[in-house]
C-alpha cells in the first residue's frame, strides 16, 4: 500500500497551493477568445496564442474599472494571478489588470469615437449634401509635397484642364497634423469661393491614416457648408472621415474621377445631344410644312369666297327655321289659351245672368239674398240682370 493516498479534493487543492505560491503574479500577453459577459457582471473568456491558451475571470468590481469592452480577436495585457478552480480542477487565471495591446488600443479608440459620432448623428445620409455636377473651383486639403496632389494636378489637367485647383497644405500624419486639417476645412470655407473640397492622402498604416479618425477632423467636416468629398487611403482603408464626409472615395485619384467630368466624354455627349436636337427640329419643320401643304390644298383655302356663301346659305336656312318654329309655338300657346278662357267662361255666375237669372242684394249691405224671408216691407234692394240693373222697394214678401 502506499504510504499516503489523495483525495481529489486534497491533491487539488494542494495544487492550487502551489500554483499560488509560485506564480503570485504575472502579466500573461494573448488574444481573447471565448468571451462572455453574463447579467452578473463577471466577465469569463480565454487567452490563447498559437499553442494552447488559458481560462480567465474578471471579477466585476475589477471590470468596472474598464475605459473598453474587451472583444474576441483582441490582443491583450493581463496582470493576474493563477489559481484553480477546485469544483472542474481547472487552473486559471484571475485578472487584476487588463490592457489593450499596440493597434488594439488605436481600434478601441476609433470604434468608441465611431459610436459616439453615430449616435449624435454625424454619419446620417440626410446630413449629406449634393455634390455640384460641374465644380469649377476645388479645394484640395492634403500634403503639398505628397504624390496625392501630383496624381490630382495630372488627372485635372488630362479631363477638365478649366477646373481651377487651390491647395491649402497641411500635414496628413503626425501629432497636430488634425488641427491644420480641421483649420484648412475651416479656411476655404469663411473664403466661400469654392464648390467642392477634397481632403485626403494616399495610403498607410493605421497610425499614418490616425489623422483622419480624429474628432477635431469629423467635425469639421460636418459643419462645413462646402460639399466634402473623403479620399484617405486605398480601397481596404476606411477613417470616420469617409463616413461624415458627403462622398467617399477610394483614392486620391478616385475623387478627381469620380467628380471632374472628363472633357472628351463631355464633347461626345454635347455632340449626340446637338444631332438629336437638329434631328428635333427637322422633324417639327417637316411637320409644319406638311401642315401648311394640306391647308393650301383645302377647299376653304382655294375658294374662300364660295364657302363664305354657303356659310351664309346656311345662317339663312336655320334663321328661317327658329322663325317657324317660334310662329308655331306661339300659334300653339293662343289655342291653348282660348280653350282655358272659355272653359272660365262657362263657370263664371255672368254667363248664368246671360240665361235669363238675375241676382238680388239687399241695400245697403249688398247681402246676396236667397231666401226671402230675410227681407221686409219696405227694404230696398238692387237686382242685377245680365245688361244693367235697377233698385226697388219691397211692398209685398211671400215666405211661404
Amino acid at each position: 500500500m502506499p504510504d499516503k493516498i489523495y483525495t481529489v479534493s486534497e491533491i487539488t487543492k494542494q495544487v492550487k497551493e502551489l500554483l499560488e505560491e509560485g506564480l503570485p503574479t504575472v502579466w500573461i500577453e494573448g488574444e481573447i477568445s471565448n468571451y462572455n459577459l453574463p447579467s452578473s457582471g463577471h466577465r469569463y473568456f480565454s487567452l490563447k496564442d498559437e499553442n494552447a491558451q488559458i481560462k480567465c475571470v474578471l471579477w466585476r468590481g475589477k471590470g468596472e474599472g474598464l475605459d473598453f469592452e474587451p472583444q474576441d480577436g483582441m490582443k491583450v495585457l493581463a496582470l493576474g494571478k493563477v489559481s484553480v478552480y477546485e469544483k472542474n480542477g481547472q487552473y486559471q487565471l484571475y485578472v487584476e489588470i487588463l490592457r489593450p495591446l499596440g493597434i488594439g488600443k488605436l481600434e478601441l479608440e476609433l470604434r468608441r469615437l465611431k459610436e459616439k459620432l453615430q449616435k449624435e448623428g454625424l454619419f446620417d445620409e440626410e446630413h449629406k449634401k449634393p455634390i455640384p455636377e460641374f465644380p469649377e473651383v476645388i479645394g484640395i486639403v492634403t500634403s503639398p509635397t505628397g504624390a496625392t496632389i501630383r496624381d490630382i494636378i495630372k488627372i485635372i489637367q488630362r479631363r477638365a484642364p478649366y477646373v481651377k485647383l487651390i491647395l491649402n497644405p497641411v500635414r496628413v500624419q503626425g501629432k497636430g497634423a488634425e488641427n491644420e486639417i480641421a483649420r484648412a476645412i475651416s479656411q476655404f470655407n469663411r473664403y466661400g469661393k469654392i464648390d467642392l473640397i477634397i481632403v485626403g492622402r494616399g495610403g498607410g498604416s493605421l497610425e499614418d491614416l490616425w489623422a483622419f479618425n480624429e474628432e477635431v477632423v469629423a467635425r469639421a467636416i460636418f459643419k462645413s457648408k462646402i460639399p466634402i468629398v473623403s479620399a484617405v487611403g486605398h480601397e481596404i482603408d476606411f477613417t470616420i472621415s469617409d463616413l461624415v464626409a458627403d462622398l467617399r472615395a477610394a483614392t486620391p485619384s478616385a475623387a478627381v474621377q469620380m467628380i471632374v467630368r472628363d472633357k472628351k466624354e463631355l464633347e461626345r455627349e454635347i455632340n449626340s445631344l446637338a444631332s438629336h436636337l437638329v434631328g428635333y427640329q427637322n422633324s417639327i419643320l417637316e411637320y409644319n410644312k406638311n401642315r401648311l401643304t394640306n391647308v393650301i390644298r383645302s377647299y376653304g383655302f382655294r375658294k374662300p369666297l364660295d364657302l363664305l356663301n354657303q356659310r351664309m346659305q346656311r345662317l339663312d336656312e336655320l334663321w328661317k327655321t327658329i322663325l317657324t318654329s317660334t310662329k308655331n309655338y306661339f300659334e300653339f300657346k293662343k289655342k291653348d289659351l282660348s280653350l282655358f278662357f272659355s272653359q272660365l267662361n262657362a263657370l263664371s255666375p255672368l254667363a248664368i245672368l246671360e240665361r235669363g237669372y238675375s241676382i238680388t242684394r239687399k241695400l245697403p249691405e249688398l247681402a246676396i239674398v236667397k231666401d226671402a224671408s230675410l227681407l221686409e216691407v219696405k227694404d230696398e234692394v238692387e237686382v242685377k240682370f245680365h245688361q244693367g240693373r235697377i233698385r226697388a222697394e219691397v211692398k209685398k214678401t211671400d215666405k211661404g
